[in-house]
């Protein structure tokens, strides 16, 4: 790390950019005024845009439009029977029109062929477009809801999911979850199989919350994934590594602070080797899902540790892997 990165102007200017991506997300559907970024990261629109540009890689524009773009696309294959009209306005378009240019500009493709499959050799990113369909769409026979039972106590049902390929199983309960305030580091950029950024993000989170008194025996660590991989550039990818906190907690420097909206959650317990987690996303994706009467909603996904691997005797994590859920 550089010097300038040691600095607490360097710190304050990080805390300052996240607040701005936070608010991004949380208001993607509506209109985001350059003014409106700008006070939240209490910088002049003039110089707003350079800052911005610096610390994320993209223009502010271009960064709004490539996140409505990309959850469009997601929500198109996830979603075969909302109108791509109302996808369109639902991610932040004014217009179907204005919608479809920016589609096909951004991808080589319109959005009913890419919803179709329909992938011209020279469109742009058709490897990664491919590779979301052939997770979403993945040949069912590959995974297995064994069983499914009600507890008459408290209504809750349990589905029980597994790879028929492997020994990955888990069980997968729907709650209604409180809205949580979190303290986050974020990193942007690759993370998949780097366990060394999760250990070098936690360390750091833990080293500003244990001296505030935030960590106990009932602290969870979680990842919060703000982009899809199979759609985001790796190097675009944001990661924020989080435990809950009291809504009244101060926070500054690189340590942001963000609520995760109360709703429901579909949550399925797993345990994880290191290399095993990305099966695991597949498998309630493609296999729980499709069979539960539910599809994604509008919120964050996240993993939940609950164990420290060193503890387990096979150093496998003990996860609960979370999706915003909604009735289909």
């Amino acid at each position: 790390m550089t010097d300038i990165q040691n600095s607490n102007n360097y710190h304050d200017y990080v805390a300052r950019i996240n607040r701005v991506l936070d608010y991004i997300d949380k208001n993607l559907s509506k209109n985001i005024s350059l003014r409106d970024l700008a006070d939240e990261a209490n910088f002049s629109p003039y110089h707003f845009h350079r800052i911005f540009h610096a610390f994320v890689g993209e223009t502010l524009a271009q960064f709004i439009l490539r996140l409505r773009l990309e959850k469009a696309a997601d929500r198109l294959i996830r979603e075969p029977h909302t109108s791509v009209t109302t996808i369109a306005l639902e991610c932040g378009f004014s217009s179907s029109a204005s919608f479809a240019r920016a589609y096909k500009d951004f991808f080589g493709i319109n959005a009913s062929e890419w919803r179709a499959g329909i992938f011209p050799l020279n469109s742009k990113n058709s490897k990664t477009k491919r590779n979301l369909r052939e997770i979403v769409r993945k040949d069912r026979k590959d995974f297995t809801v064994s069983s499914m039972y009600l507890n008459t106590e408290n209504q809750q049902l349990t589905w029980r999911i597994g790879m028929k390929t492997s020994k990955l199983t888990a069980d997968v309960k729907v709650k209604q979850v409180p809205e949580m305030t979190v303290a986050y580091v974020r990193n942007i950029g690759q993370y998949k199989g780097n366990s060394a950024l999760f250990e070098k993000l936690i360390g750091k989170l833990c080293r500003w919350a244990g001296p505030r008194r935030l960590l106990g025996k009932d602290t969870k660590i979680m990842a919060i994934y703000h982009d899809n991989p199979d759609l985001t550039p790796e190097d675009k990818l944001r990661l924020s590594i989080a435990i809950e906190i009291p809504e009244d907690t101060r926070v500054s420097g690189e340590v942001g602070k963000m609520t995760i909206p109360a709703g429901q959650y579909a949550m399925a317990r797993f345990e994880l080797g290191e290399n095993e987690y990305q099966e695991a996303w597949n498998l309630l994706y493609a296999g729980w899902l499709p069979e539960s009467g539910y599809q994604p909603a509008d919120g964050p996904c996240y993993e939940l540790y609950l164990n420290d691997p060193k503890d387990h005797p096979q150093n496998k994590c003990i996860v609960d892997i979370c999706i915003s859920v909604k009735p289909l």
